[in-house]
């Protein structure tokens, strides 16, 4: 309940007109335990937010942060505190660079030039 609030004050604030979730997938391309609950907290967010929500493969994000963070001879402590931020960056540009993609591809089929 507690994160349900935090999160209605954030989109108070901010009216975005989506969500992007972050689950995780096993190698084989299943969900993971832990991202079959975290679909189900999704729903709990599309049913109280009326919001769409769009739904991202995680895996490895906070891996390919930590090697980033390393590159940059972080300390653990400070590694630790901003992993899951970084983590969230590294879904989040995966997310706009498919929908980039996306766009380039139907605006290439609408007037035949390959971009």
């Amino acid at each position: 309940k507690h994160d349900l609030e935090a999160l209605r004050k954030l989109i108070d604030e901010y009216k975005p007109s989506e969500m992007l979730v972050g689950v995780p997938y096993h190698s084989d391309g299943t969900v993971s335990k832990r991202g079959q609950g975290i679909l189900k907290f999704a729903e709990v967010l599309k049913k109280t937010f009326s919001i769409p929500v769009e739904f991202w493969d995680e895996s490895y994000s906070t891996v390919s942060a930590e090697e980033v963070l390393l590159e940059a001879d972080l300390s653990r402590r400070k590694r630790k505190k901003v992993i899951d931020k970084m983590a969230a960056v590294f879904i989040l540009e995966g997310y706009l660079e498919s929908k980039r993609s996306e766009k380039s591809e139907v605006r290439s089929q609408n007037t035949g030039e390959d971009f």
